[in-house]
């Protein structure tokens, strides 16, 4: 029997279609998807339709994808097939849940293997940066059980916070995200301040900082990836001097990604430089890869501050929380820094009072 789409996956939908990728009447939408996450890809394909636009659906079957895997034909499931190049080109809208299921098996594969069945990657944005396309990637699809167990947390839980951060409406953040880059224009000095130890001082690059709010925006040489956005999204990334920095931040929410994670991390600075560095939980992970980084480990990279206010406690999108500051250390490239360092990590405040060259910007993670 076919499941009945919860009220929360139609206004996750709607806010999707309509808001973030603002589909049209004929448009042609091609929406891949995995078995987890079918039946949201089924509310984005029928909220398509409400508006007028052509939705087409990919399903890879999870079974069929570890079986290719088992069989050493990595290569095959990292190629892309010649009816979906030509589906791409022909698309306006893409959205692209992740997957597979089995995070914890997927996470586990070695490079050469990882590389391979991703090797679709380049392929894709080669087609697309020619074609005008805009689309999404869905966080939904880390809502799976191995996930949830190392989040300690459900599964249901995980999919509801997932899906209500999905609905929060991209131009409210828009308004938040642009009164702060009002604020942080130029190469001001920042302060953030919270009574867990954190005193840093960091100043800004002064280079242009791009919002994400959910809405894609266009390909460019400075933005080679604009036309796909995250989904659910709401952040200000910003570029810092990486000659300035002093004092002490100390995380009080965890980081996680598929490849690491840490929580507790206190990281000292002193005249520019990252000086000392501890974590309760995955030091020695950020200690083996520090150790590999080439140079501009050691400085700090950029602030992001957090702009969904429907996003709560999902380890891996904290710093896109409301009110949330993440520091990031090393590599800044991609916020239009010059750091291009082989590492890149992060650790989130939440609640802290921030301020820009003296002037209060955020006030127990409240935006001013």
């Amino acid at each position: 029997m076919p499941r009945e789409l919860s009220a929360l996956q139609r206004l996750a939908a709607r806010n999707l279609v309509r808001r973030c990728l603002n589909v049209r009447r004929g448009e042609n939408v091609v929406v891949e998807t995995w078995p987890h996450t079918l039946s949201m890809a089924s509310a984005v394909v029928d909220e398509v339709r409400r508006v007028g636009g052509v939705p087409l659906m990919f399903l890879e079957d999870e079974t069929a994808y570890w079986s290719a895997v088992d069989r050493k034909q990595t290569r095959l499931l990292g190629t892309m097939g010649a009816p979906e190049q030509a589906a791409l080109k022909e698309a306006d809208v893409y959205v692209m849940f992740w997957g597979p299921g089995d995070s914890a098996r997927f996470n586990q594969l070695d490079l050469k293997t990882s590389d391979e069945v991703t090797a679709w990657n380049d392929p894709w944005y080669a087609i697309v940066r020619t074609t005008g396309l805009r689309g999404v990637r869905m966080a939904l699809g880390f809502a799976t059980e191995s996930n949830a167990r190392a989040w300690g947390t459900t599964l249901d839980r995980l999919t509801r916070r997932i899906l209500e951060a999905s609905s929060a409406d991209p131009r409210s953040m828009a308004r938040d995200g642009a009164r702060l880059q009002r604020s942080l224009r130029g190469r001001p000095r920042v302060q953030i301040r919270h009574p867990n130890g954190t005193d840093l001082e960091v100043a800004l690059a002064g280079v242009p900082s791009k919002l994400h709010t959910g809405i894609p925006g266009r390909h460019s040489a400075v933005d080679p990836y604009g036309m796909l956005s995250g989904n659910p999204e709401g952040r200000l990334p910003v570029a810092l001097d990486g000659s300035t920095a002093e004092g002490t931040i100390v995380a009080n929410l965890p980081t996680w990604t598929p490849w690491w994670s840490n929580s507790g991390g206190r990281l000292e600075f002193h005249e520019g430089r990252l000086t000392e560095f501890s974590f309760e939980e995955g030091e020695g992970s950020f200690r083996e890869r520090y150790a590999q980084g080439t140079a501009g480990k050691d400085r700090a990279g950029a602030l992001a501050f957090g702009l969904n206010p429907l996003l709560k406690d999902v380890p891996s999108m904290h710093v896109s929380e409301r009110g949330v500051v993440s520091l990031q250390v090393g590599r800044n490239t991609g916020f239009g820094g010059t750091n291009d360092s082989s590492f890149m990590d992060w650790v989130s405040v939440a609640g802290a009072e921030v301020s820009v060259d003296g002037t209060p910007l955020l006030r127990r993670g409240r935006i001013l």
